[in-house]
């Protein structure tokens, strides 16, 4: 299989995905380790024209072998952004499951590790319609490659990194699904 050509519209779809990043996730913080690693410069956005998992998946692959490669100063972690695949939520899940194991395959597990953002994204244990699981929505489809070491230097770091996602649940329940939309993030514009 050959790797999908980037997406057209690559550099406005990094565009959303650095205004949602700064908006949300730095700017409710969301994540307290995404500041450092965007103010320096070590993120990669990799947008592809992807439109099916099979495709995602080879992107996918070629994205965890060179971040496993690259230097950690230059690079510590990588946005896979699929804004023309896997628009439905439970498609996507299930494309995390095999995405976890190809991570195994390449003998990756324990050196990086995906985490999963989506525009429709649902916690098992919540509704559709509960604001929590904006914590994990972003405007397209994206597998988050992050490597293991940076995430247990973090850790050691922030001493309330358990903590994380109960202060998240808080902080969105006090902004709403008006705040959250107020933050423009949904909008491709």
């Amino acid at each position: 299989m050959t790797l999908a050509q980037p997406h057209p519209d690559a550099a406005q779809v990094q565009q959303h995905m650095q205004r949602w990043l700064e908006r949300a996730v730095i700017g409710l913080n969301l994540c307290p380790f995404a500041k450092a690693v965007h103010v320096k410069g070590q993120i990669r956005y990799a947008v592809t024209a992807a439109t099916d998992a099979g495709e995602l998946l080879a992107e996918l692959r070629q994205e965890l072998l060179d971040l496993a490669q690259a230097d950690p100063a230059e690079r510590d972690t990588t946005l896979l952004v699929a804004p023309d695949a896997l628009a439905d939520f439970l498609d996507f899940n299930d494309c995390l499951g095999r995405s976890e194991r190809l991570l195994r395959k390449l003998g990756l597990d324990g050196v990086l590790q995906i985490a999963s953002f989506h525009p429709r994204y649902q916690f098992a244990d919540a509704e559709p319609d509960d604001v929590s699981n904006c914590s994990n929505r972003a405007p397209y489809p994206t597998l988050h490659l992050l490597r293991e070491a940076s995430i247990a230097r973090v850790v050691q770091a922030v001493p309330d990194a358990a903590d994380i996602y109960e202060r998240n649940r808080q902080t969105l329940a006090a902004l709403g699904f008006a705040g959250w939309a107020a933050l423009g993030l949904d909008s491709k514009r």
